[in-house]
């Protein structure tokens, strides 16, 4: 099953104009955009036949080429990163069986997190769409409740049945715990992880149908495959003592250097 990663970047964030091209300083103190830690991210990955950085803008794909990025550059009109995925395909044709989409804004991506989605659509041919998700701990839970506090957009978490098909996404924390939790106890929210595999034919409806009301209120595009009634199953992954998070707001960039210092990632 031949796979595709496309990474979506668009220069106009009205939360962080210009974010792809934030530089971030790693373990050496070398600065390095958004935009190429996560293709260096994308191509750590096993298994990937193809990596492409898809975007509309010159900055992004002059800046992409620069540190030797394969480039598709898509309509304007594209509204998100799955749509954007949707043009890449529909441009390189259907040779691939899996596209993977690694959002340009996760650079702490672990590679065994594409890996379980790549070894979920292969595990069920029949499966429309993957995307994975973390149990929180103590610390993480913390961090999202924090944000809503302070009226900051985080991170989205998600709720699902016991097939693993998702229920729910949201930029609130859910579900709703009405209590502490005592000592030992599993936390019960998992924080979605912006990444997601589709077969060409998920992918190509999805261009098709309109914004919903769900997908516009939340501002999650995932949403809209269950407005039409197309199942996204969720594949649990594991940190392995890593962490793991987005740059969704200038406020996380020190948060993003201090892990990939860590990390040891120049």
């Amino acid at each position: 099953m031949p796979v595709l990663v496309v990474i979506p970047a668009r220069y106009a964030s009205t939360r962080y104009p210009g974010k792809p091209l934030a530089e971030l300083r790693g373990a050496t103190g070398e600065p390095r955009s958004l935009i190429r830690r996560s293709w260096e991210a994308a191509t750590t990955v096993p298994g990937v036949d193809r990596v492409v950085v898809a975007t509309d803008d010159d900055r992004i794909a002059d800046a992409a080429r620069g540190f030797g990025a394969e480039v598709a550059m898509t309509p304007e009109s594209c509204r998100n990163g799955t749509e954007r995925c949707a043009a890449v395909l529909a441009g390189l044709g259907d040779r691939y069986d899996v596209v993977v989409n690694l959002q340009g804004d996760a650079p702490l991506t672990p590679p065994w997190f594409v890996s379980a989605l790549i070894e979920a659509m292969r595990a069920d041919p029949a499966r429309p769409v993957a995307t994975p998700v973390l149990r929180c701990d103590a610390d993480a839970l913390a961090g999202f409740v924090e944000d809503r506090r302070h009226g900051r957009v985080g991170a989205t978490t998600a709720v699902f049945d016991r097939a693993g098909r998702a229920l729910y996404f949201s930029k609130e924390v859910i579900p709703f715990t009405g209590r502490p939790l005592e000592a030992g106890e599993a936390i019960p929210v998992f924080h979605h992880v912006g990444v997601y595999a589709y077969t060409p034919p998920a992918l190509a409806a999805y261009a098709g149908w309109p914004v919903g009301p769900l997908e516009t209120w939340e501002g999650l595009e995932q949403l809209r495959f269950m407005e039409n009634g197309t199942p996204v199953h969720c594949v649990e992954v594991e940190a392995r003592g890593r962490q793991f998070w987005e740059l969704n707001n200038p406020s996380d960039v020190p948060r993003i250097e201090a892990i990939l210092a860590e990390l040891g990632l120049r």
